[in-house]
């Protein structure tokens, strides 16, 4: 088997065509790990049936190992442990399978120029969750077959060609097949507010307003209203096409739940988004103290310093009181 450098750890069997390189199987021993965007001076442009799912049979190509270096004990290379993959830019096509049983993967980075996605890609793949995502040109459908492929709930960040980053979430749904004995058929429920976000797209393309004007309907339904923060919240931090009507409804929603969304941010030591919520939100003095307990007893002093500093802004300043000598 050659080896060669890189900047992970890779037992590859590839393919050479004309196009570039097929991998037809791929295994790592990191958790967090990219795969080679050229091999041998060809772009790697297809992942074949299968390629990294590690439940599959070996196939019949040529071997390589790709290494940074560091040393492993042979009996850890197995995508089941592998919690964050990103894949090339070059890539165009992925095959059947080709991650199924990848069960500890929750995030996938990769473009938006894949054409062609086979069945079954994502397997009981069931703590995927988040996905960063690269515009290369014109907006693709990717994101709107992951949408539709994952019932649960998806955090989706996407990076546009001018730069410009936002992020979405999709919050869960549930499809439930239920079977009527006198009628001998089975009916087809679906359960959870989800589902018209997860189809929110124009021909396979992501409408914002479309998007934006679902807010509505879904605090109508049976809803998470942690999700429902988090949806606010993110679409407030990054305004992308958001109109004034949106935004106003986003906001209000907000200030009425600031002290779950500074709990939450002080969960996630997120600095930045915290002192977002501190000038937007303005939460009470009861939310403050709630997230400062929740900073002093993780440890989070940057969060605390940043909470006590809204605290003592927001507290009443007394009457001003004058003397005459």
């Amino acid at each position: 088997m050659e080896t060669i450098p890189g900047s992970g750890n890779w037992k590859l069997t590839i393919r050479r065509e004309a196009a570039g390189i097929t991998i037809l199987r791929a295994a790592t021993c990191d958790a967090r790990a990219r795969l080679p965007e050229t091999l041998y001076g060809l772009p790697v442009t297809a992942l074949g049936d299968h390629a990294l799912s590690p439940t599959a049979a070996s196939a019949e190509g040529e071997d390589l190992l790709v290494t940074c270096g560091t040393g492993t004990d042979p009996g850890t290379w197995s995508n089941r442990d592998l919690e964050d993959l990103t894949l090339p830019r070059s890539l165009e096509r992925v095959g059947d399978y080709a991650l199924m049983n990848c069960g500890g993967l929750r995030t996938l980075r990769l473009h938006d120029g894949i054409g062609q996605w086979g069945g079954g890609v994502l397997m009981n793949c069931r703590r995927l969750a988040a996905f960063h995502l690269t515009r290369v040109g014109e907006q693709g459908d990717t994101l709107a077959w992951f949408a539709d492929e994952l019932p649960w709930e998806l955090d989706v960040t996407v990076e546009e060609t001018d730069g410009t980053v936002f992020r979405l979430l999709f919050p869960e749904y549930r499809e439930v097949y239920e079977e009527n004995c006198p009628a001998h058929h089975f009916d087809y429920n679906i359960f959870g507010a989800g589902y018209p976000y997860h189809h929110s797209f124009r021909r396979k393309r992501l409408d914002l307003r479309t998007y934006d004007e679902l807010w509505s309907g879904f605090l109508g339904m049976e809803h998470d209203e942690d999700c429902a923060v988090r949806l606010a919240f993110w679409r407030l931090r990054y305004p992308v096409e958001l109109t004034p009507r949106a935004e106003g409804q986003y906001l209000s929603y907000l200030r009425a739940h600031a002290g779950e969304a500074a709990v939450w941010l002080v969960g996630e030591r997120d600095m930045p988004g915290l002192a977002f919520l501190l000038r937007t939100a303005e939460p009470d003095r009861e939310a403050l103290s709630a997230a400062c307990a929740l900073a002093r007893e993780s440890g989070g002093s940057e969060a605390l310093a940043l909470l006590l500093e809204q605290q003592r802004d927001a507290a009443p300043r007394g009457l001003d009181k004058t003397f005459d000598l």
